[in-house]
């Protein structure tokens, strides 16, 4: 099968499309026809080697969509010919789900979203399940204040729809072009890019990655949420300090799924790529401006 991986850290160059044998899934696990796959800004991280593994082939990829075609022993609930969605966790791997089979723990699926094509699906493990943690990490009462930053891009906009699903008054900070679209998500209020909101808030969730600039919008008390593991500002002024971390969790990405087919969570694709061209998607993810995932297609 073809699968896309890099053997040496740099630029969308390194990107390449090798031909390695279908992976077989062990006890546990299942094996997924891979339709789609997005593509996230933690690929180009896993390409320029943020996270090591020099000298070693690395697999592109988390996200999946696409049909069970094999199942391993112990496994119930999957058999072949399902639709799913999943998400394959951790950056130093030798083979991604950007590849034309992939092998997942069963415990990391969930059914494919009825309403919408694989490819749309695709764009919901990674940033539905990295969003849905960092608002359930602000743990603020109902009627709250939060403001989103990068309220456009792909993790900040479905971070805003399961804010206000949650309960909270959402200001959006992003660049003065997407006001339209933040509202049209559900945000009450609306900050450009460069200013600060009016009043500090209750809470931010920094998918932005403002990091120490953001806590100045915070009233003191309040909570900042990071979604960089690791890389979080330091606390001042008794703000509650919290980095999410995702996890391959199948059941809370049914959930999501639930909430997608309720038409409650909107999924935006910027550019459809063949996976022959996956070079050409690491491109496109360094350009400013995306709106929407982009995604790997095997056909």
């Amino acid at each position: 099968m073809q699968a896309a991986v890099v053997n040496g850290f740099g630029g969308p160059e390194q990107v390449e499309i090798v031909q390695v044998a279908v992976p077989q899934p062990a006890a546990g696990q299942v094996r997924i026809r891979v339709a789609a796959a997005g593509v996230n800004p933690v690929d180009g991280a896993v390409r320029v080697g943020v996270f090591g593994g020099a000298g070693q082939r690395l697999g592109l990829g988390w996200d999946v969509a696409g049909e069970i075609d094999a199942v391993g022993a112990e496994v119930t609930g999957w058999s072949a010919g399902q639709r799913v969605v999943g998400l394959q966790y951790g950056p130093v791997k030798p083979l991604g789900t950007h590849a034309e089979y992939v092998v997942l723990d069963a415990s990391a699926v969930a059914a494919a979203p009825a309403s919408v094509d694989a490819v749309a699906a695709a764009a919901l493990p990674l940033s539905g399940l990295t969003a849905a943690r960092a608002v359930g990490l602000l743990g603020l009462a109902l009627g709250s204040s939060v403001l989103v930053t990068g309220a456009a891009g792909v993790v900040g906009g479905l971070a805003v729809q399961l804010a206000v699903r949650a309960g909270l008054v959402v200001t959006a900070l992003a660049g003065e072009s997407d006001e339209e679209l933040v509202r049209s998500l559900g945000a009450t209020a609306f900050v450009p890019r460069g200013s600060a909101p009016a009043e500090p808030v209750d809470g931010v969730l920094d998918a932005a990655v403002m990091g120490g600039a953001a806590l100045g919008f915070i009233r003191d008390g309040g909570v900042y949420v990071g979604l960089r593991p690791h890389d979080e500002p330091t606390a001042e002024r008794g703000i509650r300090v919290v980095v999410q971390e995702v996890a391959a969790d199948g059941a809370h990405l049914a959930e999501l799924v639930g909430l997608v087919d309720e038409g409650a969570l909107t999924l935006r694709v910027s550019e459809t790529i063949p996976l022959a061209d996956a070079g050409k998607a690491h491109t496109r993810l360094a350009e400013a401006g995306t709106r929407g995932r982009l995604v790997l297609t095997t056909s």
